[in-house]
């Protein structure tokens, strides 16, 4: 029984891997300088991949409609609080005041940028909510698609 339990586990694991490996290929790969960017906060300010040169940080990709990324915010907060350099940007979205409703709801402390279609083009944006690792340097290390727990979240970012 438990032998047929584990071996269960395991299928599931292995397939749970191989979907995450499919959907995340049309992702920007492993090692190239993420594409530039500079475009307005939502809190009037402006924001470039440049800024983000000299320290680690997760570029969160979201839409304010998405479900997933709502309950995937706290885990992102958490990380925030912890002293990561994190950065929202929202993509898909229909006007300002969409992407504000979605920061006030979840109490939002990181910076968001307001995306457009040609960033989410840039960064091959197919789905929501999307992370990509970025080193010091600006160079994607670590990529993934779709929710994550704060324990998930700190081991891909590591």
């Amino acid at each position: 029984m438990i032998r047929s339990l584990l071996l269960h586990l395991i299928a599931v694991m292995l397939i749970v891997q191989t979907v995450a490996w499919f959907r995340e290929r049309s992702l920007l790969p492993a090692d190239t300088l993420a594409p530039m960017f500079y475009h307005r906060t939502l809190d009037h300010g402006w924001l470039s991949r440049d800024d983000l040169v000299g320290q680690p940080t997760v570029l969160y990709f979201f839409a304010p409609w998405c479900s997933v990324c709502k309950y995937s915010m706290p885990n992102l907060e958490a990380l925030q609080r912890d002293g990561w350099n994190l950065v929202a940007v929202a993509l898909s979205y229909q006007d300002l005041a969409e992407v504000q409703d979605f920061a006030d709801e979840l109490g939002l402390s990181m910076p968001v940028v307001l995306g457009n279609d040609q960033l989410q083009q840039d960064y091959q944006i197919r789905g929501f909510p999307t992370y990509y690792v970025l080193d010091d340097e600006g160079r994607v290390q670590r990529k993934s698609m779709g929710w994550s727990s704060r324990l998930g979240l700190e081991l891909r970012a590591r």
